[in-house]
């Protein structure tokens, strides 16, 4: 895990210091920093940074990592259509099922999936008002709901 942390603040350090128009560039740039790793890793870490590319105004694109105040600013949204569709939780040993206000899983799926939660390993949204969350090997229920209710005070897993 601190590997993880320490690489993840590394891909930011980089993107911010030089202009990078490729996953390529920065593969690069990370090896020389000491990450061998995967494309697949990369792509993954981007996500969870929520890094975009921006035009460069010469018809190329560079990488950017939203700043603080963005990134908190989106995770609000997330916490606001969750708390919007949320209707109740339960689980299991390794899935956790939560039923949704009618049409409103997409939604509740979508901002599990961008809350960066820990214990998540990835969310179905089903038909119309429920979301299957598959937990991380180890995780459970109980870590999913206290991380959930650390993200949103609101949260209720009764």
């Amino acid at each position: 895990m601190k590997e993880r942390l320490e690489r993840l603040k590394t891909v930011k350090t980089l993107i911010k210091v030089h202009r990078i128009d490729s996953q390529e560039t920065l593969l690069q740039l990370l090896s020389e920093s000491g990450y061998n790793v995967t494309q697949a890793t990369l792509s993954r870490d981007l996500k969870y940074l929520k890094v975009g590319k921006v035009a460069d105004g010469h018809s190329g694109y560079y990488y950017t990592v939203p700043s603080d105040e963005e990134r908190k600013e989106s995770e609000r949204h997330y916490i606001q259509d969750f708390l919007r569709g949320y209707v109740a939780i339960d689980w299991n040993e390794s899935v956790a099922v939560v039923r949704t206000f009618s049409g409103h899983s997409d939604s509740v799926a979508l901002a599990i999936d961008n809350m960066g939660l820990e214990d998540v390993l990835g969310t179905v949204s089903g038909r119309d008002n429920v979301v299957f969350i598959a937990l991380k090997k180890g995780s459970k229920g109980e870590d999913l709901a206290k991380a959930l209710k650390e993200k949103i005070p609101e949260f209720d897993a009764e």
